[in-house]
């Protein structure tokens, strides 16, 4: 990869290197591995800019903008500028470019207006463009057939994003961002769309523990498709999926209710888990 300006491979290497994601990412063969770390970087790039709060809302837009445009032309064929590294990847692997576009699709909505309780249509549609996009051009480095590779797409990437919202409750808060659904909230008795106010309330807890019952379908189904081994190198999201589902499980067990304290894999585990998946995936 080459660099592309604030964030450099390297630099990026070196952060990610403790995550459960560079776990699942070191199994996979060289190619493979090189393109997940180029979309995921991709990922973090545009992400970076949907939640950079010492810019206007203007200026963020008007850079993702500018990451549209890089794609358009990576794809057309003309100098690529900052999108110039998702070359090779792009090449070797047939990722569309609607994808990526997909996942600007998502940072958009967070640029537009910070997302507050969103109703349960607007949040699956979020999961479907910050996570399923991301799935999809996972799933075609995998080498997996489109039918069963945007099933798992789907499944998995629901999962992993509403594990996510689960366990990042506190920061989202902090930068006025509440991704519980109004629904669930309603269920459990909070009116209040107020970040803050809302995840103040003990009975969060029970929203929360609805959200994680969707999240955890969604693991299922997609614990059946890997089961069924359709065709592709499927280890890396079958880690993907231990390690999300034991967070999942982990937060189950001491529940979402203040004060909380954002819920960790450690090494050991995470190294038993990379093993386990190994073995009897």
């Amino acid at each position: 990869m080459t660099n592309v300006g604030p964030l450099d491979a390297a630099q990026f290497r070196t952060q990610v290197s403790g995550s459960s994601f560079y776990a699942a990412m070191r199994v996979m063969p060289k190619a493979e591995r090189e393109a997940m770390f180029a979309v995921y970087m991709y990922c973090r790039l545009v992400d970076d800019i949907a939640d950079d709060g010492t810019r206007p809302r203007p200026e963020r837009a008007a850079a993702l903008a500018r990451w549209r445009e890089d794609l358009q032309a990576l794809y057309a064929g003309r100098p690529a500028g900052q999108a110039a590294f998702l070359q090779g990847p792009v090449r070797d692997f047939g990722l569309k470019q609607a994808d990526f576009l997909g996942v600007i699709d998502g940072m958009d909505m967070d640029v537009e207006a910070d997302i507050r309780a969103p109703d349960l249509a607007t949040l699956d549609l979020y999961c479907s463009r910050v996570a399923g996009a991301v799935g999809r051009l996972s799933v075609r480095i995998f080498g997996m057939d489109e039918g069963p590779g945007h099933e798992l797409a789907h499944r998995l990437g629901d999962a992993l994003q509403l594990t996510n919202i689960l366990r990042d409750l506190d920061e989202d808060a902090a930068i006025g961002r509440l991704y519980l659904p109004r629904e669930l909230l309603t269920q459990a008795g909070i009116d209040t769309t107020d970040p803050v106010a809302a995840i103040a309330d003990p009975r969060v807890d029970r929203a929360c523990r609805a959200l994680a019952a969707v999240a955890l379908d969604h693991f299922a189904a997609a614990d059946r498709l890997l089961r069924s081994r359709p065709r592709g190198r499927l280890l890396a999201p079958r880690l993907m999926a231990a390690v999300y589902r034991a967070l999942l499980q982990d937060m189950l067990a001491v529940g979402w209710a203040p004060p909380r304290r954002r819920a960790r894999i450690g090494k050991p585990r995470l190294l038993y888990l990379v093993a386990r998946a190994s073995l009897f995936g």
